[in-house]
């Protein structure tokens, strides 16, 4: 379960601002943020169970990222990796938008997701519960584990303290962002979504900030892109403490 916090052309100076929380068990192996050897123009962290990812960036402008669509009721078992929708695109060359039209017919073969993606063209966002394929309009927004911009009570404080952080900074650094992302106030039983998991669960998921056994919040990153096209990301891998950091020409 994941949260992202997306500023799309919402801060004067920066074409895209992304805060985004990796919720995962802490048992999945997981490599960092990173380079990758077979195509280096991707970086991204990297899921080394399946080999595909859950959020990155690659040259040309090239953005993606995937959440889960919560429901137990769904789940189907052998279904195909998730996190290889946004590895194959941030490998290819395919424009956003024809990706996910050529995506749409295969999509139910999948458990429940929502992906964003983002080229030279604009943002995107689909999903496989509605099949909507969407070009967002500039403006902020938030996805969690539900339909995008769902008012689950983390994405809605999450919106807020990141409007709140970034609309005191003139020119705001990845730490601002990163400091929403450590939030752990958990959200009052009248206001949780019932997802289909028990109410213990509910409890456990609602933070921003996720530390229930065995399962939560594993990264978090801050993505900068200012309307040069420099780009400006951070994770924090918190089973160590590691910082990786990278500068460098998004759309080359």
């Amino acid at each position: 379960m994941c949260l992202i916090l997306i500023a799309y052309r919402g801060h004067p100076g920066y074409e895209l601002m992304i805060a985004a929380n990796r919720d995962e068990f802490h048992e999945r192996p997981t490599a960092p943020l990173g380079f990758w050897d077979e195509t280096p123009q991707v970086l991204a962290g990297r899921d080394l169970q399946e080999g595909g990812t859950w959020m990155g960036i690659a040259g040309a402008g090239r953005f993606a990222a995937i959440t889960n669509y919560r429901d137990p009721r769904q789940v189907k078992s052998g279904a195909p990796s998730r996190g290889r929708l946004v590895r194959d695109f941030l490998q290819g060359s395919q424009p956003a938008r024809e990706y996910l039209e050529q995506l749409r017919p295969v999509t139910t073969d999948y458990n429940g997701f929502n992906l964003l993606l983002a080229d030279e063209t604009g943002l995107y966002y689909h999903t496989n519960q509605t099949g909507e394929i969407r070009a967002l309009t500039p403006g902020w927004y938030g996805l969690s584990n539900h339909l995008l911009d769902t008012p689950w009570p983390k994405l809605q404080r999450g919106l807020r303290l990141l409007r709140d952080q970034l609309e005191q900074q003139s020119s705001p650094t990845p730490n601002d962002l990163l400091k929403v992302l450590t939030d752990r106030q958990v959200a009052p039983d009248a206001d949780l979504p019932q997802t289909g998991v028990p109410l213990e669960w509910e409890r456990w998921l609602s933070p921003i900030f996720i530390d229930a056994p065995g399962y939560g919040t594993r990264s978090s990153t801050a993505l900068l892109v200012g309307n040069s096209g420099k780009a400006h990301i951070v994770e924090i891998t918190w089973a160590d403490g590691s910082r990786r950091e990278f500068h460098l020409d998004w759309r080359a």
